[in-house]
């Protein structure tokens, strides 16, 4: 009778946990439905995938490509260097590509040429920078391939500046999605690519100030209702007729930042753009579903020890961290589950200085590591039965020493010869 009712309880607790779990420390349902045929969701901070779909299959960029472009840009030039444009600039560009209207001998600084770079994504722009930057197109673009494989990128080739298109000219959701996550480590391309206009003034080539030009992303420009989010913080759009509607977006709010990739997309029944409407879709599932929070305070005890050779007083050492750890989590994982790995070096002993380093906490939270290093919280002091010893030792050792030097600077006495009888 025992036994039924305990195999009954069992059969009803299982179905209670079955539709209401009690723990639930997986990632959260990623039940997401996006219009486009490729489509990637990432953690700005760890660089975690939350989704993708076909996001490591090769695509063509377009102007997403404009961000290795910057990228490389802001590494090797100042804002305030000029550059020249070129004839061969001008011409390569495409009559039905976009651009900034630049004129041979134009002469026009880095900063101004990143502005019509990313903000209305002027193609000759860019190869005004790559002329100036590697000497040629060719070179410039070898330099993009070797920051791409710098950067993580596997399966990524840049063949130009500007992401005209070429059949050798390509990348992945991912690949795009660690580009643009580098590049917004520069703030100069972070209120770049957040500014809605911009004007190019006039100078000697071009005589007036009529170059003005609107942001190509529309999720930044509030008269855009369809499109447009506050939270959204860039970052570079890309269309052409074989790429089709692209855009590397980001989004901030609080402490959580994500990176989206959108390619190949295309438009609704109703005519909206799909790609600007997937965004907000990641967007919005990013920011309800995960967090940053802080596991470790700086400063607090980690554990407690006792170290050998220490006085009565000070032989029960705190071990504190020494920094913060913040980590990003699911919603439904809590931090006062998780337990680091506890790393303290060997053979401690006493004396012990405060803020000295003891060993390490190391933190593995949905496949991110975190560390930090554990300090002394106080000073440990050599116990006074070892202080003697020692010193009884170190007096032994001078009387040894002095006694050998004692006996090497003793004359030795001469033996006196015995007279023998005759």
């Amino acid at each position: 009778m025992k036994t039924k009712k305990l195999f009954l309880l069992l059969f009803i607790f299982c179905i209670l946990t079955s539709i209401f779990p009690l723990f639930s420390y997986g990632e959260p349902s990623n039940d997401i439905t996006t219009l486009s045929p490729v489509a990637l969701l990432m953690e700005a901070n760890t660089g975690k995938v939350l989704y993708e779909k076909n996001g490591y299959e090769t695509n063509y960029p377009a102007s997403t490509t404009k961000l290795m472009t910057a990228i490389l840009t802001v590494e090797n030039c100042k804002l305030d260097d000029i550059a020249k444009v070129s004839y061969n600039a001008v011409m390569s560009v495409p009559y039905d590509y976009t651009n900034a209207a630049l004129q041979v001998d134009e002469e026009l600084t880095i900063e101004q040429l990143l502005n019509v770079l990313l903000i209305p994504s002027a193609n000759d722009a860019g190869f005004v920078l790559a002329e100036h930057i590697a000497g040629s197109t060719e070179s410039f673009a070898t330099m993009m391939n070797t920051k791409a494989l710098e950067i993580g990128c596997k399966n990524t080739h840049f063949t130009n500046p500007s992401g005209i298109h070429d059949d050798n000219h390509y990348s992945t959701a991912y690949d795009l999605a660690l580009i643009g996550r580098y590049a917004m480590q520069y703030d100069v391309i972070r209120n770049i690519v957040m500014k809605t206009s911009y004007r190019l003034p006039a100078t000697a080539k071009y005589p007036s100030d009529d170059r003005y030009f609107v942001t190509t992303n529309s999720m930044i420009r509030e008269s855009f209702k369809n499109y447009y989010q506050d939270y959204i913080t860039g970052l570079k759009t890309g269309y052409t007729e074989h790429a089709l509607d692209c855009i590397v977006a980001t989004a901030k709010k609080d402490n959580l930042e994500f990176i989206a990739v959108i390619l190949h997309s295309g438009y609704t029944e109703s005519g909206l753009r799909q790609k600007y409407l997937d965004c907000k879709t990641l967007f919005e599932y990013a920011f309800n579903n995960y967090k940053m929070e802080q596991i470790v305070t700086k400063n607090e005890v980690c554990e407690n020890i006792e170290i050998k050779g220490a006085t009565k007083d000070t032989k029960d050492l705190n071990l504190l961290y020494k920094d913060d750890i913040t980590a990003f989590l699911p919603n439904n994982i809590s931090s006062e589950n998780i337990t680091p790995t506890i790393t303290i070096k060997e053979n401690l002993t006493a004396p012990i200085l405060e803020g000295e380093t003891i060993g390490k906490a190391e933190y593995t939270v949905f496949d991110a590591t975190y560390s930090t290093d554990l300090i002394a919280g106080s000073n440990v002091e050599k116990s006074s039965i070892m202080n003697i010893v020692f010193k009884v030792l170190a007096i032994l050792l001078i009387l040894l020493i002095l006694s050998c030097i004692l006996g090497i600077l003793k004359p030795k006495k001469k033996k006196k010869k015995s007279k023998s009888r005759h």
